[in-house]
C-alpha cells in the first residue's frame, strides 16, 4: 500500500454478517452485508481500516458453538480469536483494534451447527 498523499475522507462505518456458519466468510467493506460463504471480500487499495469492536450473538441457542477469526493479510491466515467459545444466546464482543490495508480480509467462520450474527464497527479512511 502506498502511503497517503494528498486529501482523503474518514468515515464511521459498519461490516454485518446475518446467519454465519460453519463456511468461513469475509466481511464487505462497503457497507452492504456479506454473503455467507464468500472469502472474496478485500479492503480495496488505498484504504485503511481501523476495526473498532466486532460483536459476535449466538442466535440458536445451542450450547457449545463458537467461532475462528482471522486476518488473512495476502500470503498467510493471522488467527485473531480461535476456537473461541459462545454460550447459547450469548454475545462476545472483541473490543481491541485491529487495523487493514489494501488486500487484507478479515474472516469468521462458525464450528459445528453454528448461527451466528456478527456486527463489526469500523473506521475507513479513503486515500483514492
Amino acid at each position: 500500500m502506498a502511503y497517503p498523499t494528498g486529501s482523503g475522507t474518514e468515515i464511521l462505518a459498519r461490516a454485518t454478517i446475518d446467519g454465519q456458519q460453519n463456511d468461513p466468510t469475509a466481511l464487505r467493506w462497503d457497507g452492504t452485508p456479506a454473503t455467507v460463504g464468500n472469502e472474496t471480500y478485500e479492503v480495496p487499495a488505498l484504504h485503511i481500516i481501523t476495526v473498532l469492536n466486532i460483536s459476535i450473538s449466538e442466535k440458536a441457542g445451542t450450547t457449545n458453538q463458537g467461532f475462528y477469526l482471522w486476518m488473512y493479510n495476502g500470503t498467510s491466515d493471522v488467527y485473531i480469536m480461535y476456537e473461541t467459545l459462545l454460550s447459547a444466546s450469548s454475545t462476545f464482543v472483541y473490543n481491541d483494534k485491529i487495523v487493514l490495508i489494501g488486500g487484507d480480509r478479515l474472516e469468521i467462520v462458525g464450528y459445528q451447527a453454528t448461527d451466528i450474527d456478527v456486527v463489526c464497527n469500523y473506521i475507513d479512511q479513503d486515500w483514492t
